[in-house]
Order: C-alpha cells, then sequence, then structure tokens
C-alpha cells in the first residue's frame, strides 16, 4: 500500500511548484502588523538515493525580536519541531548554530535576531523514493514582551535526481558551518573544565586553545536543574591563541550536588568560530596568586574603606560611649600623653582583629563554617560581653577602678600611666561590639578574605583594622585637637554616669538576643547575676575596707556561673520562627517560585544585627516597601541567622557574603537574584523589585 502511496506521490510531485525544495512560508502574528515567518527548506529538489537530506527549519524575525537557543539562559524556550506526521521519514536530526548572548538588566539570554536556519537531517525510512515531511514548529519569540509562535509546516520531495538547489543550498550550508564543532576539525580545543577553589564567588576555569588567534570568545555552560552562569572574563595568553575563561556560577540549585566529577557541556564561540565538547568537571584550580597582586591590593584598600565606615554604621551606637569617653578624657593633656593613650585604643582594635582572624583560621581549619559577626552566634560569647559591659558599666559609674599589678603598674607608668591598659582594653572591647554587622565594602573584603588562605584572611583583618582605628590614628597624628578639649572634672563623673546608659541599654538588647538562642528563663536568670554584680560592686565602692577581696571574689564566682549557665539550660526550639508577614526561608522554594513567575524578597537577619534591625525599621516596614511586600505580587523570605544554620551560611557564600545584613530579590527576568546594598533604601529595593519583574 505504501508503494502504491509514493508512486501516486512521484506522479504528482513534478505538477508541483517548481522550488520543490522550500515549502510555503508560514506566518504568525506577534503583535498587529508583526509577523514572525517560518518554512521547511532542503538542500536538493528530490531524494535521489540519499541516506539523509540536509534540510532546515528557515525563521525569518521582525527587527528588535529573538528566539532561543537550545539552552535560552535565564529565561525563555529552546524550539520545538514535530514531524511525527510525516510520510517516508525515519528520524531527524535538529542541529543549533552558535547562539549570542543577550543581556538586559541581568539577565542573560541565548539564542538569534533577524534570521536563523536550523540545519536538519531528514532519513528516509524508504530511501530514493518520494518524502512528504509534515509538522508543526513551536518557538518563542521575544522583544519587550514574550509570544509563543507556532506554524504548521510542509514540504514535499519527489524520487528521482537529487539536485542541488543552489541558493537554498547555500543559506542551510552558512547555518551549519555556525553549528559547534565537536570533532575538532577547526582546532579549537576546550582541554578542561574546574571549580575555581578560592573564588571571591563561586566560579568556574575553562582552558581553550586555538590555531588561530581568538578575538572575543564567549562560552556556554549547560548543567541539568536551575544552575546559572554569568559571561565568561577571558584571559588571552600566547597572543590569543590560548585562553583562561572565568565563568561566575550566578546560581545553584539549593539540593544540587558539587559540580566536580559531573559531565558538562561548554560551547565556545568567538564570530563564526565555534566549538563544544563535554567535560567531566576536574578537581577545584588554585588561582596563580602573582596575577592577583593588584586585585589583593584593590581588595585591601577596600578593608581599610570598609573598616573606616563601620564607624558610621549602626552597630557602633552600642560603643559610642565608650569612644567619646575615650577622646574627653583626654582632655588638657600634653600632646605626647595624648597621643601615646590613641596609639594604645588603635592597638586594641588590631588586637581584637588579630585575635578574630586567628579564631576564624582555626575554625576553618577544622572543617567548620565562618562568617562575619558569627561570634554573637555562640551564647557564650553573649554572656561574656553583658558581663564586660556590666563591668564597664560599673567602672563608669565609679564602683571600682582598675589597678594593674605592681610591676606591670611601674612598666605602664614609665610610657604614659596605667590608663594606657585601659585604653587598649577600650580599643579591644569596642571592636568585638562593632562587628556583628557589615558595611558598604566591608562584605566584598570579608567575601574575598575568607574564601583565600591563612595570610590573605590575616591582611584583609588588619586592614579593616586600621580602617576602624583610623580616627584613633587620626588624633594621635594631630593631639593637639583633643588637648583643646576641658580638663576632667566633675562634669566626667556626670558625663560617665549619663554615658554608663548606653552601657546598660547594650546590655539589655544582648539578653534579648539570648533570650531568642536560649530561653526567656536563661537570659532573666542571667540578668539577675548581673545585678548581683553590680550589687556586690557598689557595697565594695561603699565599704572597700570590709568588702574589698570577698565582693572581687563574689564578681569572679557570678561571671562564671554566668558563663557556664547557657550550656546547663534548654536552648530555642527553633531558629525560623517568623511573622505572619514572611514566609521562612527556603532556597528551593524560590526557586520554585520564580519559575511559576513569582517575585520573591529574601531578608537574611539575626537579631544581633543592628543594621537589619536599622534596615527594618527605616525602609523594609515602611512606605512603599512594606506596601509592596505585604501585597499579593510579592513573596517575602525572611531567614534567621541569629543561630548558626549551615542552609543560611551556604546560602550567603554563593554570593560571596559571610555577613549580614543580606537581601536579595529574584524574579522572572532576574532568576540569579539582584543583590541590595548593605544599607537599604527605598528606592533600591523598588528598583530591584521592578527590574525582577514587578509591574509598576
Amino acid at each position: 500500500m505504501l508503494r502504491w502511496f509514493a508512486l501516486l506521490v512521484a506522479l504528482v510531485a513534478p505538477l508541483a511548484s517548481a522550488t520543490a525544495a522550500e515549502g510555503d512560508w508560514q506566518r504568525a502574528e506577534l503583535a498587529p502588523g508583526v509577523e514572525v515567518e517560518m518554512r521547511l527548506i532542503t538542500s536538493v529538489d528530490a531524494t535521489g538515493d540519499l541516506d539523509q537530506v540536509p534540510a532546515g527549519l528557515h525563521v525569518r524575525l521582525p527587527d528588535g525580536w529573538k528566539t532561543y537557543w537550545r539552552s535560552p539562559g535565564d529565561a525563555g524556550l529552546p524550539p520545538s519541531l514535530d514531524l511525527t506526521q510525516s510520510y517516508n521519514l525515519a528520524e531527524t536530526e535538529f542541529l543549533y548554530p552558535a547562539p549570542h548572548r543577550f543581556s538586559l538588566f541581568g539577565l542573560d539570554t541565548f539564542g538569534y535576531e533577524t534570521e536563523v536556519v536550523y540545519p536538519l537531517y531528514l532519513r528516509p525510512e524508504y530511501p530514493g523514493e518520494p518524502m512528504q515531511v509534515r509538522g508543526r514548529a513551536d518557538l518563542l519569540i521575544c522583544s519587550d514582551l514574550c509570544v509563543p509562535a507556532s506554524a504548521d509546516l510542509a514540504l514535499d520531495l519527489p524520487s528521482g535526481a537529487a539536485e542541488t538547489d543552489g541558493p537554498v543550498a547555500n543559506l542551510i550550508s552558512r547555518f551549519q558551518a555556525l553549528v559547534p564543532d565537536q570533532d575538532g576539525a577547526n582546532g579549537v580545543v576546550i582541554e578542561r573544565l574546574a571549580p575555581v577553589a578560592d573564588a571571591e564567588r563561586p566560579a568556574l576555569r575553562i582552558d581553550a586553545t586555538s590555531p588561530l588567534p581568538l578575538n572575543d570568545p564567549d562560552l556556554f555552560i549547560e548543567v541539568a536543574d536551575y544552575w546559572s552562569f554569568g559571561a565568561p572574563d577571558v584571559e588571552f595568553i600566547d597572543g590569543g591563541t590560548r585562553i583562561i575563561a572565568t565563568v561566575p556560577v550566578l546560581q545553584e540549585p539549593s539540593d544540587a550536588a558539587p559540580l566536580t566529577g559531573q559531565t558538562v557541556m561548554v560551547t565556545l564561540v568567538d564570530g563564526g568560530l565555534a566549538a563544544e565538547r563535554a567535560l567531566t568537571v576536574d578537581l577545584p584550580i588554585q588561582r596563580d596568586a602573582a596575577s592577583d597582586w593588584p586585585v589583593f591590593l584593590s581588595i585591601l584598600g577596600l578593608a581599610i574603606l570598609g573598616g573606616l565606615l563601620l564607624n558610621l554604621m549602626p552597630c557602633v551606637l552600642p560603643v559610642l560611649s565608650l569612644k567619646l569617653l575615650s577622646v574627653v578624657s583626654h582632655g588638657g593633656e600634653t600632646p605626647s600623653r595624648i597621643r601615646r593613650g590613641f596609639l594604645a585604643s588603635a592597638a586594641g582594635i588590631l588586637f581584637s582583629f588579630l585575635v578574630l582572624a586567628g579564631v576564624l583560621i582555626g575554625i576553618q581549619a577544622a572543617g567548620g563554617a565562618i562568617g562575619w559577626g558569627m561570634q554573637f552566634q555562640q551564647p557564650v560569647f553573649l554572656v561574656f560581653m553583658i558581663v564586660l559591659l556590666t563591668l564597664f558599666a560599673g567602672n563608669m559609674l565609679g564602683f571600682f577602678e582598675i589597678v594593674l599589678p605592681g610591676r606591670v603598674s611601674d612598666a605602664a607608668g614609665k610610657v604614659g600611666g596605667n590608663s594606657l591598659a585601659g585604653h587598649f582594653g577600650t580599643g579591644a572591647f569596642a571592636t568585638l561590639l562593632a562587628t556583628p554587622c557589615s558595611a558598604p565594602f566591608l562584605g566584598t573584603a570579608v567575601g574575598f578574605a575568607m574564601t583565600r588562605g591563612p595570610v590573605e584572611l590575616v591582611a584583609v583583618f588588619v586592614a579593616l583594622g586600621i580602617g576602624l582605628a583610623l580616627p584613633y590614628l587620626a588624633v594621635a597624628a594631630y593631639p593637639r585637637l583633643a588637648a583643646k578639649l576641658p580638663k576632667p572634672g566633675r562634669w566626667m563623673v556626670v558625663l560617665k554616669r549619663i554615658l554608663s546608659l548606653a552601657l546598660i541599654a547594650t546590655a539589655i538588647w544582648l539578653l534579648t538576643v539570648l533570650s531568642v538562642q536560649t530561653s526567656s528563663l536563661t537570659a532573666i536568670i542571667i540578668a539577675g547575676i548581673m545585678v548581683a554584680i553590680g550589687l556586690a560592686l557598689w557595697l565594695r565602692h561603699r565599704r572597700p575596707a570590709a568588702l574589698g577581696r570577698t565582693s572581687v571574689g563574689t564578681v569572679a564566682v557570678l561571671a562564671v556561673v554566668a558563663m557556664l549557665l547557657p550550656a546547663q539550660l534548654p536552648r530555642a526550639a527553633s531558629t525560623t520562627e517568623s511573622s505572619t508577614e514572611w514566609a521562612a526561608f527556603s532556597r528551593s522554594a524560590v526557586a520554585e517560585l520564580v519559575g511559576e513567575g513569582q517575585i520573591v524578597f529574601v531578608d537574611v537577619t539575626a537579631d544581633w544585627c543592628l543594621t537589619c534591625l536599622t534596615n527594618k525599621l527605616l525602609v523594609i516596614d515602611r512606605g512603599d516597601v512594606a506596601e509592596t511586600l505585604a501585597g499579593d505580587d510579592v513573596i517575602a523570605m525572611q531567614a534567621d541567622w541569629t543561630l548558626p544554620d549551615d542552609a543560611i551560611a551556604d546560602f550567603l557564600a554563593s554570593y560571596g557574603r559571610y555577613g549580614i545584613p543580606f537581601n536579595i530579590v529574584y524574579g522572572p527576568q532576574a532568576p540569579g537574584g539582584i543583590p541590595l546594598p548593605e544599607l537599604l533604601t527605598e528606592g533600591s529595593v523598588m528598583d530591584a523589585l521592578r527590574q525582577a519583574g514587578l509591574e509598576s
């Protein structure tokens, strides 16, 4: 029966159009007066004795519109061609010319504009007999908006000698030449693919060679699921015949296995030259440190600037009293004594940063996760700071004075008196209280440090300390600034009492954080112990002769009890509770919601982060931002990092962040996310929401 049908086609075919190598154009409307055209074409006008017929899906696009590659990028859909209704067609091979990268609002898509021919190879079931190709093409065509376009396509090839149709054959050959080479015929070799172990954020490195110099190469990486990669940063070697490309990882599925060991398709495109290769991801590559010196020096500069700006952040409010007291206590002193005092405070700051760096290096060496301000996630550290605050407040209230042992006192006196130790301690203590939150430029520097080795981490933390200490160093360089202040007197006693209230308020704030991390009972007991310490100090002040040693011992015992207490009482049951306005954070949920066209606002916060609280009070919980987040157009998610949480730490690290606050917006037009600055403004949040796809 089929052969009789083939004979009928052979008799009818000569009566058809003379251009049997071209099917009729089919049109689909995209907008009023705007159409996309599609048709099937072949290089020959008959089947001949060919085992496969070279053909193509020819698409003509209106100006300003594009369609997609097999991997569309951050948005879009690949083309679909269904030819199952054809006669004498056993198999179809669908090929893709090398794509172009289209970038808009941080969104990268891959595809074609103006015109494209997707090369096809049509394998007949019965070679030499007529072929009727019937099917449907479905494409997504996009400009400012995206429109699905479909067309029913047809093409008839009679039997007989397969003569080449010159113009059509040239058109198909032109796009066939753009299909990436997989056999190395053009000399381009993609040699290796591996993660970069010490990149500022997750990245992949690709090594490739070419017989001819490469000019403007682009690379496309295809992995299953929701992986997303940015444009490559290319280093040219040997006149461009060798390249090392670093491709940033923009999005990683929360439940994805590590890329190491997986097989990944890599496509390299440079003008009309294209090659692709399926590679198994190698072990991580350490970057060449020598080539990173300019980057490293710029990071140190950012660290100094970030440390300086930390003086202006809400995080320093708890230590404002210490800073003010450090300045006014030098009133009327000689320039040399002022200089020594402020240098001692700066030394205390640098010492604290070195201690923090050492602790982080130790945790990192033990295989633990590290982060900026992570000490505030530990109840023991909070109790330690509460005890110190209580002692500082008692000192400011005049309950006791710090007296050094004889030899230490004598040595200190030779270089400026016992106050040097106090200034050093003040600088160290102020640093510990001023580092629970991030600041502009600080996040970049810390992110760099925590993905590098111990040397880089120490260097960055020293630079941060220098930045935070710059105001002290400025006064040390020009001591007459402080010398002009009035000499200490009774007014200093009044000022100390006022400033002590700020330290007491800070202790109360840390108690509220402790109640979240442990329980309200623990916080109440610790508060009672602090009151007892304050009472013991006051009684010692009132009756120093009778209660001197007894009160000191009592204070020491109470402090030790307070430090041990959090481990003995139950901790908070959950760290992810949120109000009705916030959904619990989940990376997999973010990917699913964005895939459904939703916009997601993620707020990584903690009760110990004052900058986070400031952002909420001034931006998130006010005005248009609050109204938008409470509406139906945006899903608001909150990640609570008050206690250690590996999932949140990994999420931050995937964006090169190791501290908070951190806010990011996802949406259909920003599936990889739009990170926001540390200090939020209404404009920055609303702009990011609109870029992600929120309609105005």
